[in-house]
């Protein structure tokens, strides 16, 4: 798959939910940037901020593409671990490498190594992947991937060790590309800290970061830093195999609703 610059802002567009613009040197030193880390809170934790008006991206700030990869065609079906634990490689995905190297106070080991390789290393958190949802959607869409009193398994941010997941259950961002002309779905893909995360027990792809009732903004940011960093922008061409509505999430009312709320976790 072949990403230009503006294939790659009107993904990033359709998970952050504002519309996005290429910065240049024609644009000017005034423009208002859109940050890697103020990115990575709205789509985490699902808040909104007070952006300006006109929001552009730095492409060689913001994105880091001699990290980029692409598992469109991706033959090689061997098992590999990263953070101790099974990593399912997104086959059929390209991978958009975020700037996150160098972002956090405490180094990059939560990364691991450059490179391909079928072992974990010492200090690597697993990988895990978030789709967003859109505001107003219903039950277990309304509530899973951001913060919320309502959540399934408790208050907090939900992702999912199998990409199959977040795609199957719609939580995908789905876009149709002005320069193409095709229907694309985007997800974050991201690692997660194994000692902040809990693993669902009825449900063992869905991983949780707490965040309890009542946590103020400023410690939620910091809980949301220490626990889950997304690296990557996930795109994939919608296909005719690919059902849903491209601009809306579809929802399925079930009849196990209040039972799906008694979910429990527990630290894994």
């Amino acid at each position: 798959m072949y990403l230009d610059t503006i294939l790659k802002i009107e993904a990033t567009t359709a998970l952050f939910g504002q519309v996005l613009k290429n910065y240049d040197e024609k644009t000017g030193e005034t423009a208002d940037l859109l940050s890697v880390g103020d990115f990575l809170l709205s789509t985490i934790i699902g808040t909104r901020q007070a952006f300006a008006t006109e929001l552009f991206i730095d492409e060689e700030k913001f994105f880091d593409s001699q990290y980029d990869y692409d598992f469109t065609d991706l033959s090689d079906s061997a098992e590999c671990e990263r953070g101790d634990e099974l990593y399912k490689r997104p086959k059929g995905w390209y991978r958009m490498a975020l700037k996150v190297k160098g972002k956090y106070p405490d180094g990059d080991t939560w990364l691991g190594p450059d490179g391909w390789r079928r072992h974990s290393v010492a200090g690597e958190w697993p990988v895990c992947f978030h789709g967003t949802s859109v505001d107003g959607a219903r039950g277990i869409i309304k509530t899973h991937y951001r913060t919320g009193p309502r959540a399934e398994h408790g208050r907090g941010i939900y992702s999912t060790p199998d990409i199959r997941v977040a795609e199957e259950e719609k939580y995908a961002k789905t876009f149709t590309s002005k320069k193409t002309g095709k229907s694309y779905k985007v997800i974050l893909q991201n690692r997660i800290n194994p000692e902040m995360r809990e693993i669902c027990e009825r449900k063992k792809d869905y991983w949780l970061v707490p965040v309890p009732e009542g946590t103020s903004a400023k410690r939620e940011r910091e809980i949301v830093e220490r626990s889950i960093r997304p690296y990557g922008i996930l795109i994939k061409e919608i296909t005719d195999d690919d059902a849903g509505p491209v601009g809306l999430l579809e929802t399925k009312e079930t009849n196990n609703q209040e039972e799906n709320l008694s979910w429990t976790c527990q630290i894994g």
